[in-house]
């Protein structure tokens, strides 16, 4: 029987490949957005936004990006206060929202009143709900339908797009 291997030159390159064209799509929705005419109280730059932010931040807040699962320190915070908008400090969820989903992303099961804005999320496979903060635009994560009482929502966001500030 004859095996089949690969190329691990052509792995590679696919690799490298597929991330550039996700990095295109990303940019191309994000423009997508804008053309869209969301219009956002907090605005900045691509340059300002980077500026502000770092990489890490700007890639999942401005391009929609996922951080590694479980990589947020945020998983282990069970204080009591709000997790903020990492980008315009708004309040988006208190601390009592906050739950252990198993995912490795922190999850909640409510925003805070007017903290958040939800729009269909059209991926290569299925639809999600993209979850962005409603005062800057920044992508925070995803919503999905199999959470805990009393929403049944898991709110599964990126640390990163969050900062925390206790009570």
């Amino acid at each position: 029987m004859k095996s089949f291997r690969l190329n691990s030159k052509i792995g590679r390159r696919g690799l490298i490949l597929g991330s550039g064209a996700l990095a295109l799509l990303r940019m191309a929705r994000a423009r997508a957005d804008e053309a869209a005419g969301e219009v956002f109280e907090v605005t900045h730059s691509p340059e300002e936004w980077r500026a502000l932010l770092g990489p890490d931040r700007y890639a999942v807040l401005r391009e929609a990006a996922t951080e590694p699962s479980g990589s947020s320190p945020l998983n282990n915070e069970h204080r009591a206060g709000t997790f903020d908008c990492a980008g315009c400090k708004l309040p988006l969820y208190a601390s009592d929202a906050k739950f252990d989903s198993g995912t490795g992303w922190p999850s909640f099961t409510a925003p805070l009143p007017d903290a958040v804005r939800t729009k269909a999320d059209k991926g290569w496979i299925f639809t999600r709900t993209e979850v962005h903060c409603r005062r800057c635009g920044g992508h925070l994560g995803h919503v999905f339908d199999d959470g805990p009482a009393p929403t049944g929502k898991r709110y599964c966001m990126n640390g990163l797009a969050l900062t925390f500030t206790a009570a």
